[in-house]
C-alpha cells in the first residue's frame, strides 16, 4: 500500500505502484486527458514514470507555467523531426526552451527562408495530428555515440560524448524520429495542442563560439491555448510599433551611432523629456528630506578594491591607467605595476566616503543621500539595446544610512514614495518581489539572515504582497524589486531598495551611539525609476509615444490655415509660453491636413489650427493627438484649461 498526498493535503492510497496517467485518471477522467507530466517530490516526471513509494504529487496541465515550459520543451522537438521530415540531411543540434518560446539550432548548407517556416509549421502541425507516442529510453554511451555518427548526427554525437561518464545516456523517441534529452516530455505529441507559432530566424556559432561552424536558429512561440497564442503575437505585433528606437527617430528625441556603442546621443526634444522626469523625481526626492550630492567619475582601484566591487564586478567595470603609457616602438605600453582606476559602476562607495567625512551622531540618521549618478558599465555588446541597455546611464540613487531600529520606518517610506511616483507616471499594474542571497556573495550568512528578515518585516509593515527569488540579490544584500507592467502587458524591473550590512563593514563607516561607541550605519541602496535612459524607453513603448502632456517636448503646435493668420498664430504662441507651455508656430506654407499629419506622427499632444475667423473672434480650434474631433474654444479658455493639464502631477 502507498499513499500520495496532493498539494491541497488530500491523500490517496493504492494496493501498487502506479503511474502519473493512471493517478490523474483516478481523480477524474478530465484531468487524465489534460495530464502532461506529473511532480514527485517536486520533480518533474514523465506521467509513465511509475511511483512505488509514498510520495507527494502533483498532476502537471496547460494550466499550469511548468505545463506551457514542458510543452515548448516538447515544440522545439516536434520543430526538429519536421525539419528533418522536409529537408533530409539537415543535422540537429541543440533546441532550449527561452522566454516565451522556444528555438533550435540547425547545421544545413542552404539558408532557410521565411516560406520554408511556413511549410515547416504546416508540419508540425501534421507530426501533432498524428499524435506520436513519446518515449523514454536508457542508452549505452559508445551505442549513443555510434549511432548518432551513423545517421549523420555529428552535433549530437559530440554532446554526447561531452556528457560526464557518471550521467545516464536518455533519448526520447517520437514515432521514428528521436533525440538525445534529459526529459521530462509530454506522453505524445498530440498532447501538444497547435497553439505554436514559428517566429523568426537568425545565426549562431556552435556553442557560441565564433571560432565554430555558423548554424541556422529558428526561433517559435508556444502556449497553453490559441487565447494565450493570439495575445501574445497581439502583444508583439505592438511591442514592434511601439519600438523606442524608432519612436524616438519619428520624434526626433535620441540617436546612437556606433563611435559610442552603449551611449545615447540626445537630442533637445528627447533631453526635454529628460529634464521634465528630473526635475519631476527631484521634488519628489525634496519632499522625502534627501540631500542631493555629486561624485567623482574616476576612483583608484584599491577603492574598488576594499569595497568588494573589483573582486565581484571588475568584468563590467572601465578600467584605466593612472599614468600616461610609456612609447615603445611606436606602441602605448602600460607597465606592470601601474597604479589603476575604474569609471564608477555604481555610486554607493563614493556616498560612504562623503558620509565619513567628520563624526556622525545617532541623532544624525538617518541621512538620506541622492545623486543622479551618471555611471558606466561595460555591457557586452551583444546584449546593448536602444535605451533598455546602455553602457552610460544616469540612476535616480539615493543611499541611507540609517540605525538597525530605523530599517522599517525608512523602507515603509521608500514604498510609498515609489507607489506614488509609478501612479503619476501612469502605472498602476506594480508586482513586488524579494530577491535573496546569491551564491557570490559578501558577509556572513547571519549577516544575510538579519537583512532578509529585516526587509521582510519592512514588506509587512508596508502592507505589501510580495514574492521571493532565491539567489537573485546583490552581492552585499538581498533587495526588494518593484516590477511595472506596461501597457501592452510587459513587465520591467524598475526600482529596487537593498538593505545592506556588508558596505558599510567594509568601507569602515561609523556613527557614535547613544552609548558613547562606534557602531556600523545600516546602508539602504535605493532607486525608484532605476535610470533614467531605460525609464524613458519603457515609457515611450508604453505610451506608444503619446506621452503624457507635462512630459511632452514639443506639448502645442500651432498651425495657421492661412498666411494670413500667421501674426494670430504667433500671439496663440506668445500666450501660450507666457504660461510656461511648450509651444511653437509652423507658420509653413503647407496645408493644414499636412501639418496634422506631420505633427500627429511626431506625437504632439495638442495642435491649434487658426485661421481668419480664429483670428477675428480670439479662438483656437484645438485637436488632439489620435483624435479626428476638434472643438473650437476662447484663447483664455484654452490656455487655462492646458496649463493646468501640463501641470506636473506632484505640482497639481
Amino acid at each position: 500500500m502507498i499513499t500520495l498526498t496532493l498539494p491541497d493535503g488530500a491523500t490517496r492510497q493504492f494496493d501498487g505502484p502506479i503511474d502519473g496517467h493512471a493517478f490523474a485518471t483516478s481523480i477524474s477522467n478530465s484531468l487524465g486527458k489534460k495530464a502532461l507530466a506529473w511532480k514527485v517530490n517536486g520533480a518533474l516526471t514523465d506521467l509513465a514514470v511509475p511511483v512505488d513509494c509514498d510520495a507527494e504529487v502533483a498532476v502537471v496541465t496547460a494550466a499550469d507555467a511548468e505545463g506551457v515550459e514542458l510543452m515548448r520543451h516538447d515544440c522545439a522537438h516536434v520543430l526538429a523531426e519536421a525539419v528533418q521530415e522536409l529537408f533530409p540531411g539537415t543535422q540537429v543540434t541543440i533546441g532550449p526552451v527561452i522566454e516565451n518560446g522556444f528555438y533550435y539550432d540547425f547545421a544545413r548548407e542552404t539558408p532557410f527562408s521565411l516560406d520554408d517556416l511556413e511549410a515547416i509549421e504546416k508540419r508540425m502541425k501534421e507530426i501533432v495530428d498524428r499524435n506520436e507516442d513519446i518515449i523514454r529510453e536508457e542508452w549505452n554511451r559508445d551505442d549513443a555515440v555510434a549511432h548518432f555518427r551513423e545517421i549523420g548526427e555529428a552535433y549530437k554525437a559530440e554532446i554526447i560524448e561531452a556528457i560526464p561518464a557518471e550521467q545516464t545516456i536518455t533519448v526520447y523517441r517520437q514515432g521514428a524520429w528521436k533525440d538525445l534529452c534529459r526529459g521530462p516530455h509530454l506522453p505524445s505529441t498530440g498532447k501538444l495542442g497547435k497553439a505554436f507559432k514559428l517566429t523568426k530566424l537568425a545565426g549562431a556559432y556552435w556553442r557560441g563560439d565564433s571560432n565554430n561552424e555558423m548554424l541556422q536558429r529558428i526561433y517559435g512561440t508556444c502556449w497553453g491555448n490559441e487565447k494565450e497564442l493570439k495575445a501574445y503575437l497581439h502583444m508583439v505585433e505592438e511591442a514592434e510599433k511601439r519600438d523606442h528606437r524608432k519612436l524616438g527617430r519619428e520624434m526626433d528625441l535620441f540617436h546612437l551611432q556606433e563611435e559610442a556603442q552603449g551611449s545615447v546621443f540626445w537630442h533637445a526634444k528627447g533631453y526635454t523629456i529628460w529634464q521634465q522626469l528630473e526635475q519631476y523625481i527631484r521634488r519628489r526626492l525634496n519632499a522625502h528630506h534627501y540631500e542631493e550630492v555629486k561624485t567623482p567619475q574616476l576612483l583608484d582601484k584599491r577603492f574598488w578594491e576594499q569595497s568588494g566591487h573589483w573582486d565581484k564586478f571588475r568584468e563590467n567595470m572601465f578600467v584605466v591607467p593612472d599614468e600616461v603609457p610609456s612609447i615603445e616602438d611606436g606602441d602605448a605600453v602600460i607597465s606592470a605595476d601601474a597604479d589603476l582606476m575604474a569609471i564608477k559602476p555604481m555610486n554607493c562607495p563614493a556616498h560612504v566616503q562623503i558620509f565619513k567625512q567628520g563624526i556622525k551622531s545617532y541623532r544624525d540618521l538617518p541621512i538620506r543621500m541622492a545623486e543622479f549618478g551618471c555611471c558606466h558599465r561595460n555591457e557586452a555588446h551583444g546584449a546593448l539595446h536602444g535605451l533598455m541597455r546602455v553602457r552610460q546611464m544616469t540612476q535616480d540613487d539615493a543611499h541611507i544610512f540609517c540605525r538597525e531600529d530605523q530599517i522599517i520606518s525608512e523602507a515603509v517610506d521608500f514604498c510609498g514614495l515609489v507607489t506614488q511616483v509609478y501612479t503619476d507616471l501612469g502605472f498602476e499594474d506594480v508586482s513586488v518581489k524579494l530577491a535573496l542571497r546569491p551564491d557570490m556573495r559578501a558577509g556572513e550568512d547571519d549577516v544575510w539572515d538579519r537583512a532578509e528578515g529585516g526587509l521582510r518585516e519592512a514588506l509587512t509593515a508596508a502592507g505589501l504582497e510580495w514574492e521571493e527569488l532565491p539567489g537573485e540579490g546583490a552581492f552585499y544584500g538581498p533587495k526588494i524589486e518593484y516590477h511595472l507592467r506596461d501597457a501592452i502587458g510587459r513587465t520591467w524591473q524598475c526600482g529596487t531598495l537593498q538593505l545592506d550590512f556588508v558596505l558599510p563593514e567594509r568601507l569602515d563607516a561609523a556613527y557614535i551611539g547613544e552609548d558613547g561607541n562606534k557602531h556600523r550605519p545600516v546602508m539602504l541602496h535605493r532607486a525608484v525609476l532605476g535610470t533614467l535612459e531605460r525609464f524613458i524607453g519603457i515609457m515611450l513603448e508604453s505610451y506608444a509615444g503619446k506621452m503624457p502632456l507635462w512630459l511632452a517636448p514639443e506639448q502645442i503646435v500651432v498651425c495657421p490655415i492661412t498666411t494670413e493668420a500667421d501674426d494670430y498664430g504667433h500671439q496663440v504662441v506668445a500666450a501660450l509660453k507666457a504660461q510656461g507651455l511648450r509651444a511653437r508656430a509652423d507658420v509653413r506654407n503647407e496645408k493644414i491636413n499636412y501639418k496634422v499629419r506631420e505633427h500627429s506622427l511626431a506625437k504632439v499632444p495638442v495642435i491649434l489650427a487658426v485661421g481668419k475667423r480664429e483670428a477675428e473672434e480670439g479662438t483656437v480650434s484645438m485637436r488632439r493627438l489620435g483624435s479626428k474631433e476638434q472643438s473650437v474654444m476662447a484663447l483664455d479658455e484654452a490656455t487655462t484649461a492646458l496649463t493646468a493639464e501640463a501641470t506636473p502631477p506632484d505640482l497639481r
